[in-house]
């Protein structure tokens, strides 16, 4: 099993000086499908759409799993697949299970094959250079070891007014971080075939909590390596209509204390855990063992309860975050 290799990316610049990547005359660009999933999204899936269309790596065709939209979603779409042409958008049906059943589903269901795969939701807007700066680092990747992008996102309101910026994170990505806590939105996320490769085998029946935290979990697991770009890549709307939104400000930190004592935390981290070990065999010795030692600490009373914590070397990206999860210790909600 490859050792990994999991990087913070502090600044995007671009290699070849003017925004692209540098390409031979008879270099082929390769095909990266974007992963939407859509559920009665009118209001702002054209703008969503029209990102994607004006990117700056120009290899991609999108595959939307709707999951039963009533409004004009579907005519929304329709118009864009015959705007676009033959192949570059095609629709299938959602499984009617939620956002990460359905994100999970068209990831390890669908039978579209790309060297690379990103999800995107209904109604963000993505920067013009998204996709070239993900494939920067991923091509970079050699070709049999799981790689996973992700990023901070610039938050916008339901007017497109910007907002805020989501937590910047600088400590390293990891699977230590990864068992007690996910770091970057699906939104952002792009990964390659050998990613993708894992979450098939794991499976698209398996109970997570999001499609984005297991992703960082598998990928880390696994031995990949993942990058977290501190720049943020696309606009992040938040409105009422959003099922997750950002993670920032005094109000999300409370909100994750009361989740805390409400034993969701802890049943967060028993679902990861059962995900993790139905392909435990797939994981690096030193993420099996990471694992164990926290299964150890969850299971444990008092004193040993802290000293299989510090054994597991699990930790959160901040220092209010991981005063949380001492809390969550202190009253057996890890």
């Amino acid at each position: 099993m490859v050792a990994p290799l999991l990087l913070v990316v502090q600044k995007n610049e671009s290699s070849s000086g003017d925004g692209g990547i540098p390409l031979g005359e008879n270099t082929r660009l390769e095909r990266v499908t974007v992963l939407m999933c859509t559920y009665n999204g009118e209001r702002f899936l054209a703008e969503q759409l029209d990102s994607i269309a004006r990117q700056t790596y120009s290899e991609w065709n999108v595959v939307v799993s709707d999951d039963g939209s009533t409004d004009s979603t579907l005519e929304i779409l329709s118009q864009y697949s015959e705007s676009w042409g033959e192949g570059k958008l095609t629709v299938r049906q959602g499984p009617k299970r939620g956002f990460a059943a359905n994100f999970m589903s068209v990831t390890c269901d669908e039978p579209a094959e790309s060297h690379f795969y990103a999800w995107a939701d209904q109604d963000d807007i993505w920067q013009d250079n998204k996709l070239e700066t993900a494939l920067q680092l991923l091509q970079a990747v050699p070709r049999d070891i799981p790689a996973l992008y992700c990023a901070r996102t610039e938050l916008i309101s339901d007017t497109g007014a910007i907002i805020g910026c989501s937590p910047l994170f600088g400590r390293p990505v990891s699977f230590a971080n990864a068992l007690v806590q996910s770091i970057g939105g699906g939104n952002t996320m792009v990964f390659n075939r050998v990613a993708r490769e894992l979450f098939q085998n794991a499976g698209s029946h398996l109970e997570i909590v999001s499609h984005d935290w297991w992703a960082y979990l598998l990928v880390s697991g696994a031995g990949g390596q993942v990058f977290y770009d501190q720049s943020p890549t696309i606009l992040y709307r938040q409105h009422e209509a959003n099922l997750i939104g950002s993670n920032s400000g005094m109000r999300a930190r409370l909100m994750r204390l009361q989740m805390m004592f409400s034993g969701r935390f802890r049943g967060w981290n028993q679902q990861n855990i059962a995900a993790l070990d139905s392909i435990h065999t797939r994981l690096s010795q030193e993420s099996q063992l990471t694992l164990e030692q926290f299964k150890k600490a969850r299971s444990s009373r008092g004193i040993a309860r802290f000293i299989w914590l510090r054994r597991s070397r699990v930790y959160r990206q901040t220092r209010w975050g991981n005063l949380g999860l001492i809390l969550a210790a202190v009253f057996n909600r890890i």
